[in-house]
């Protein structure tokens, strides 16, 4: 996974790092879950965490949560959306370093270079500053399984 972070969203800065780590991701209940493990070396520091999504059939919606290493817990309130014609958009509502923003996450679905984004809007969505992008490449499995 190659990484583009904002170094201080909803600044006005331009600062951009760029960096690379590694995301393993595990379909569960015949893909109506995921569990996602995410670690890198970034600029600022280690970076650990862990993605769950759940599918909801009846909504026809997918809900998203995320935890942080560094405090061990999931991020309140899911962020929620669905996909269509191979975009995904996903919302919630959090505090950032005290200001209520609206927290959007986009997904461009390809099977072999999937493409995320987060973006920020403290305006209730009218205007998004996106803070990160994910560019991620399936690897290949190259174990060999005992006979």
């Amino acid at each position: 996974m190659h990484s583009r972070r904002l170094l201080h969203p909803l600044t006005g800065s331009n600062e951009w790092v760029e960096f690379d780590g590694t995301a393993i991701d595990k379909r569960i209940w015949d893909g109506r879950a995921q569990i996602e493990e995410f670690e890198t070396e970034s600029p600022t520091g280690h970076i650990e965490g862990m993605t769950v999504r759940i599918y909801d059939a009846k909504s026809r919606q997918w809900s998203i949560y995320w935890a942080n290493h560094s405090d061990g817990r999931f991020s309140l309130p899911a962020t929620v959306g669905q996909f269509e014609n191979g975009r995904g958009e996903f919302y919630d509502q959090e505090d950032y370093k005290g200001k209520n923003i609206f927290v959007r996450y986009t997904w461009t679905s390809s099977l072999d270079s999937p493409r995320w984004e987060q973006a920020f809007s403290t305006d209730g969505g009218r205007t998004w500053e996106t803070n990160w992008v994910w560019t991620l490449s399936r690897m290949k499995d190259n174990t060999t399984k005992a006979r």
